[in-house]
């Protein structure tokens, strides 16, 4: 197997401390690697070596000759006065500089016939409109639409899914990506997984997106105190493996155990759609899971104090919200109830921010109240941050709220104990927040936020820019957190794991309430897909409905469930027939245009039917 990138004796240093030293690595063709470790252990810097964006202090990084590499930072540049098309079509590329001639000329000047007429014809002698189907596809999954837009007018997360999309088009020989599903959305993601693990690509990688981790690598390679430990294997494998190399050393093993033997656990318990494991690999997890008991070490937990709940906690009463003529939110009602772990679904511009929005009174609705119980006491972490000084120490962040923090079982514990057990040893307490790295910065918005004591928490992609580590401490936190929880992820996995309950936006300014973790809910939907689609035409139930105990469907809603199985199976015969068509080679360059729209929409109608049929069914 020829190597494709290596490393040779590579060491980097930032602010006078050593990230690696003398560390060797090679990518070979075909692997798909992961990095993982704790902030600042070296993930990114060693993947911008590899990538060449960085000069190691010490060693070299080398290349196979001619080879093409694409890298994905987690913060990507552009240049000032670039629009979408200028950087998505590569210049030395012929087929891709004739779609961007077309792709613009169809944009800015739809009616000059003649022009477009003479490009589909070189369009056609270039055989590029199978690619150009391609590169719309891709695009279009990643919300990427108005081609001569500016650059500069795009948000970070339209940035960072633009640099994606000029990557995937591209298709290089080996993908390094920083972070790739940060501001996705889980449909997206899903889509980008199998993208990746289709054609043998070679990618090296650092997510902190373990379901992605886990579905995508073959192999992962861990940076710890400046080592190198590779695993071949997924992610469930490597975590079986680090906590047998933990369990050799007892100091090592009493911190960090505990933490990967309850994420094993709960790896044992996912969904079926997750894949049956072997009963051999199953016997392994329970001997590990043996091994471990026989130590009895103490773990402290973080266990902060929560505010009084009353019985009102918040009610949300006819609740509507529109913006410029749609409707985001459309007359949603709920009560809260003690207990509450709700995650909220969507695809991104679905109205999840539109919701915590309201919910926070940082906007009006236009219809409906929000009513908050007079002993609700909020804490909402947001994508947007907040500002630190950057002239203060990390403790002084702490003490500035509180030198003192009550916990759940009545004691206090120092700033300096707190911001301990949120990894944040005394060397990165005293020193200045400037100097933190952006997954820190997050880690100590959310320690602030939950020193409010809190028993109404809102999460809004808390975990963009957190390493596993510190998921692992905010998930043992929330674990056992008693208030209301409400959390918006793109994290399948944190979905699954913190919640029992969902609020889907379907984008029409419809809520619908599920009740189940998001794994169960895509069974269900998958299922449900699979049912309508075997199922006759003529059926009036599917095999196997989805039972609603407190009460019996009607003959209108039976009905109603019958139409849509007949129009699902239509629908997907349609999309059949055009896909044949669209394959052919018979059609000119304005029927492939429209045959293409024709699929898009008629997928986007067969995605809202499957969804009607399967609420319909719970009812």
């Amino acid at each position: 197997m020829s190597t494709y990138l290596s490393g040779e004796n590579l060491g980097h240093s930032f602010h006078d401390r050593w990230l690696f030293r003398n560390i060797t690595i090679g990518i070979n063709r075909g692997r798909r690697v992961a990095l993982v470790g704790i902030n600042g252990a070296g993930k990114s810097t060693l993947l911008k070596i590899l990538a060449g964006d960085l000069n190691p202090i010490e060693g070299k990084a080398v290349r196979a000759k001619d080879l093409n590499v694409s890298y994905l930072n987690q913060d990507p540049k552009f240049d000032k006065d670039y629009t979408i098309s200028d950087f998505i079509f590569n210049a030395d590329n012929k087929q891709q500089q004739l779609i961007k001639q077309y792709e613009e000329l169809v944009e800015n000047d739809p009616e000059n016939y003649d022009a477009i007429n003479k490009l589909a014809e070189e369009l056609s002698e270039a055989d590029a409109w199978a690619y150009e189907y391609e590169i719309k596809q891709i695009l279009g999954r990643l919300d990427i639409h108005h081609l001569n837009q500016r650059i500069d007018t795009l948000s970070g997360g339209q940035k960072k899914r633009l640099a994606l999309a000029a990557l995937l088009i591209q298709d290089p020989e080996v993908y390094l990506l920083d972070e790739p599903t940060n501001h996705l959305d889980i449909d997206t993601i899903e889509w980008l997984e199998k993208m990746l693990t289709s054609s043998g690509k070679t990618i090296v990688m650092v997510t902190h997106d373990r379901y992605f981790l886990d579905n995508v690598c073959n192999e992962i390679i861990e940076i710890d105190n400046g080592k190198l430990f590779p695993y071949n294997g997924n992610y469930q494998y490597y975590l079986e493996k680090k906590a047998e190399r933990e369990a050799s050393d007892a100091a090592t093993f009493q911190k960090n155990t505990n933490l990967l033997k309850k994420e094993l656990e709960w790896m044992r318990r996912m969904p079926q759609a997750r894949g049956t494991k072997s009963k051999a690999r199953q016997d392994a997890f329970y001997d590990l899971e043996d091994r471990t008991k026989k130590t009895t070490h103490e773990k402290v937990q973080l266990s902060l104090k929560t505010s009084r709940q009353g019985n009102k906690i918040i009610e949300i009463d006819h609740l509507t919200k529109s913006f410029q003529g749609r409707k985001v939110i459309d007359n949603f009602n709920y009560v809260f109830k003690k207990g509450d772990r709700i995650g909220i679904a969507g695809k991104n511009g679905s109205g999840k921010s539109t919701l915590l929005n309201l919910l926070t009174a940082n906007i009006l609705p236009d219809e409906g109240e929000v009513a908050k119980g007079e002993t609700t006491v909020m804490g909402y972490f947001h994508q947007g941050g907040i500002t630190f000084n950057p002239d203060e120490r990390v403790i002084d962040i702490v003490k500035n709220v509180a030198e003192f923090i009550p916990m759940a079982d009545g004691k206090t514990i120092t700033a300096s104990q707190l911001l301990t057990q949120f990894l944040f040893p005394p060397i990165k307490q005293f020193g200045f927040v400037t100097n933190l790295s952006g997954g820190e910065k997050k880690r100590l918005q959310l320690m602030r936020i939950l020193m409010q004591n809190p028993n109404f928490l809102i999460l809004d992609e808390p975990t963009n820019d957190l390493d596993i580590d510190t998921l692992n401490v905010l998930e043992e936190f929330l674990m056992n957190y008693t208030g209301v929880l409400l959390l918006v992820s793109h994290d399948r996995y944190l979905l699954d794991k913190l919640v029992d309950q969902l609020f889907i936006l379907d984008g029409t300014g419809q809520i619908n309430i599920y009740n189940g973790n998001y794994s169960s809910w895509r069974i269900d939907l998958e299922e449900a897909k699979a049912d309508a689609k075997k199922a006759p035409v003529a059926s009036p139930i599917p095999a196997k409905p989805v039972e609603n105990k407190t009460s019996k469907k009607s003959f209108k809603e039976l009905k109603a469930i019958e139409d849509l199985e007949k129009e699902i199976a239509a629908t997907e015969a349609e999309i059949k027939q055009h896909t044949v068509t669209l394959n052919s080679g018979s059609l000119n360059h304005q029927e492939l245009t429209e045959t293409a729209r024709i699929i898009q929409q008629l997928t986007d109608k067969l995605d809202e039917k499957s969804l009607k049929w399967l609420e319909l069914s719970e009812n």
